[in-house]
């Protein structure tokens, strides 16, 4: 087969939607979507989603990228390549996630920063049984920092690493996480939108080499109800016109030693933890996961190298110095994850928030914390609602239509409890 081509965009569920064009159509730089996939929900439900112009004829929107961002794909044959979202009048479409990310990056650059961004995922594998029930994979001797074959009986994570060194990703680690079987992935630091692009490429490409071994590689933050949850941890730091680390404060950083800069950025994510939170643990499963003493970023909180809190300042200084926000999970599209934790951070800056003391409680049984995330969806996203500050600068059109698909999801899973939960997010997440 000659060479095709696999042109991708990830959706306001983050859901991978795409196309293959054949050879001929390499060298062509756009190929053309229905707009109304962003009124399109889980159960496949059509809805007059804002923007999404289901009522006005579901008319075409345009996927247009840069020829020198094809690059090799991991399927036989198969170039991919993803890019932005334009409306009939050829203007950016204010639904493309990747948009509100690029609108994140250049309001940062504007201050002369450029922002850096590692992300790290979870992810639950699991098989299907005799009668066609999900369960998790057998894998007897997982532990958390577990590897070889006691971690991964059928190896498909050492098919993952082969594949991702053979296509160019740059993985930083694979290891067990703490419950078994649970998995992590981390690719290195980058700049934003390349690191972004990496981790949703990298997310299905680790999906498709997992169903190869017969394994359904889940990254929904809570598939198993007895075990924990799979986070989405955003590692950012900022580089400044002379290629220095802006948010180092020396060698090592500590609560005590941070810059005025971490500490706007700490105080912008504080000020909108509730909000942040329905852009960026947005199904009704990811308040399963956020729970008290559960290390998944519920407390409206920020310490130092402590993983009970919402935002870790790395003991890491000097190039390496970096914020780690934890309340996101891989069921938010990243690009719009990111860009809400980056916003929330540049609003704190702006706007000199008062940032709180650190926590000093262990977060298991204590914490100086008083304020979390709401306690499900149905809240979380009215909070998002009355954060209008932070949805103006995400994207109004964006945040209006994820609220809009999220009230309905709220109605649809309301009754939804145990596998059938489960059942309605595990294929797509």
């Amino acid at each position: 087969m000659k060479d095709r081509l696999r042109a991708m965009f990830c959706d306001h569920l983050s859901i991978m939607r795409g196309k293959y064009l054949p050879a001929s159509k390499i060298g062509t730089d756009s190929t053309r979507f229905c707009r109304s996939t962003f009124g399109v929900h889980y159960d496949k439900d059509l809805l007059n989603a804002p923007g999404s112009m289901m009522m006005e004829g579901l008319p075409d929107m345009e996927l247009k990228w840069q020829a020198d961002a094809i690059r090799d794909g991991w399927e036989r044959g198969t170039k991919v390549v993803l890019g932005d979202l334009y409306d009939d009048n050829h203007e950016p479409l204010g639904l493309c996630p990747r948009g509100a990310l690029k609108r994140a990056v250049s309001a940062w650059q504007a201050r002369g920063l450029t922002p850096k961004v590692g992300i790290e995922l979870e992810a639950f594998a699991l098989q299907t049984d005799d009668q066609g029930r999900l369960r998790p994979y057998d894998a007897p001797g997982g532990v958390v920092y577990g590897t070889g074959p006691l971690s991964d009986p059928l190896r498909f994570n050492d098919a993952i690493w082969e594949m991702a060194d053979q296509v160019g990703f740059k993985l930083d680690m694979i290891t067990s996480e703490y419950d078994s079987p649970q998995y992590e992935y981390t690719l290195t630091f980058g700049d934003a939108v390349e690191a972004v692009d990496s981790i949703v490429l990298f997310r299905q490409m680790a999906r498709e080499i997992a169903l190869e071994h017969g394994i359904l590689l889940t990254f929904m933050p809570k598939p198993i109800a007895e075990a924990g949850g799979s986070g989405m941890h955003i590692n950012f730091s900022f580089t400044d016109a002379n290629g220095q680390n802006a948010l180092s404060s020396g060698e090592r950083n500590s609560p005590e030693t941070i810059n005025d800069l971490a500490r706007g950025c700490l105080a912008g994510l504080l000020h909108h933890h509730r909000g942040l939170a329905g852009l960026i643990a947005p199904t009704a499963n990811s308040y399963q996961r956020l729970q008290p003493g559960s290390l998944s970023g519920f407390w409206q909180n920020w310490g130092g190298d402590h993983r009970n809190v919402t935002t870790r300042i790395s003991g890491e200084g000097g190039a390496k110095s970096r914020l780690e926000h934890r309340t996101a999970d891989a069921s938010s599209n990243p690009y719009t994850a990111v860009a809400a934790v980056l916003q929330a951070s540049l609003l704190g800056v702006e706007n000199g928030y008062d940032l709180p003391p650190m926590e000093t409680g262990d977060g298991f049984e204590r914490q100086d914390a008083k304020d979390s995330t709401a306690i499900d969806l149905k809240g979380a996203i009215a909070d998002l609602k009355k954060d209008t500050v932070l949805g103006d600068a995400v994207g109004r059109l964006l945040v209006d239509n994820h609220i809009f698909m999220k009230e309905k999801e709220v109605k649809k899973t309301r009754d939804l409890e145990g596998d059938a939960l489960r059942d309605f997010y595990v294929y797509f997440v």
